[in-house]
Parts: C-alpha cells; sequence; structure tokens
C-alpha cells in the first residue's frame, strides 16, 4: 500500500480522470476524488493549487503537483511513480 497521499480533482465524464483512475487502482493505491462538477468551489481551489491550471484530472501526491493523467502515466512509464508514491 501507498504512505502517500494521492489527490485526484476529476469531473464524472472526464475519460482522462478514468485513465488516470485505473492506474491508480492497477497500483492498489489509495486516493482522494474530488469532483469540481458536484462541488464547484473545488474548481478555484484547483486552479490554485495548481498555478492556475483548469483542466481535469489535476493530480497531487504528498502535495506535490503532479499534472493530468498524461504527467501521471508519464512518471509511470519512466519508473518514477512508484518513488513518489513512497514505495520505490
Amino acid at each position: 500500500m501507498s504512505s502517500a497521499k494521492v489527490e485526484l480533482y476529476t469531473t464524472g465524464w472526464c475519460g482522462y480522470c478514468l485513465r488516470a483512475k485505473a492506474l491508480l487502482s492497477r497500483k492498489t493505491v489509495e486516493f482522494a476524488e474530488y469532483r469540481v462538477d458536484e462541488q464547484p468551489a473545488l474548481r478555484a481551489e484547483m486552479e490554485q493549487r495548481s498555478h492556475g491550471a483548469r483542466s481535469v484530472p489535476q493530480i497531487f501526491i504528498d502535495g506535490h503537483h503532479v499534472g493530468g493523467c498524461d504527467e501521471l502515466h508519464a512518471l509511470e512509464r519512466r519508473g518514477e511513480l512508484d518513488t513518489l508514491l513512497g514505495r520505490g
């Protein structure tokens, strides 16, 4: 199990959000999901934390802004995701 705190800002209809969650689920990583479509105030929080990023998902690991789905998958391909998750 991951010891890192993983947070995702998502919407219910976002394919990239689904891909990011699927990757984390395959790796048995627990994460907090913040649905900006259900709680609009979270979008402003997301934009502030991500230095203006407006697209979803926006992903944070231990408070560090990773980026979106493509960045998460790139970390996995480079073998760096497990390190960020406290597994390697």
